[in-house]
């Protein structure tokens, strides 16, 4: 007898609740980042990665080029991918983004570094800024 579709549910609903480890090579993070510019900006902010259950803080900085007007801090979260060990997060990343704020905004972020790791970021943006540029992102950890 094949298994309905409600115990199929049950059967994942069950499996998700073993709390399996994370699949390697990924993890999550979460950025503040503030940024000053005009025509081109700079920035600093600090963050934490969580990989294979723990945290381990990290410190930003930044430099864009393109169009840039503004001073904002955005609160980043997102995804970590191609990540084998927490050193990898460190170097310096290529950026595309953009985003816009009149108060409060949106923003999102791509960024990869020599090795590989990519972050997916998207994240709230408080401040008046408008930007669509690329850049180069510094990443250290502590």
């Amino acid at each position: 007898m094949r298994p309905g579709p409600i115990a199929l549910a049950i059967a994942l609903a069950a499996l998700a609740a073993t709390g399996l480890p994370a699949h390697a090579g990924s993890g999550s993070v979460m950025v503040v980042f503030s940024k000053l510019g005009l025509i081109a900006g700079v920035g600093n902010g600090n963050g934490i990665l969580t990989f294979r259950g723990k945290r381990y803080r990290f410190d930003v900085t930044g430099l864009g080029a393109g169009a840039t007007a503004g001073v904002s801090t955005t609160r980043f979260v997102g995804t970590v991918e191609n990540l084998d060990r927490p050193q990898d997060l460190a170097g310096t990343y290529s950026a595309t983004g953009g985003g816009a704020a009149i108060g409060a905004g949106v923003g999102r972020v791509r960024l990869q570094n020599d090795r590989g790791v990519i972050l997916l970021l998207r994240g709230v943006k408080f401040g008046i800024e408008l930007t669509a540029n690329f850049g180069s992102v510094e990443i250290t950890m502590r």
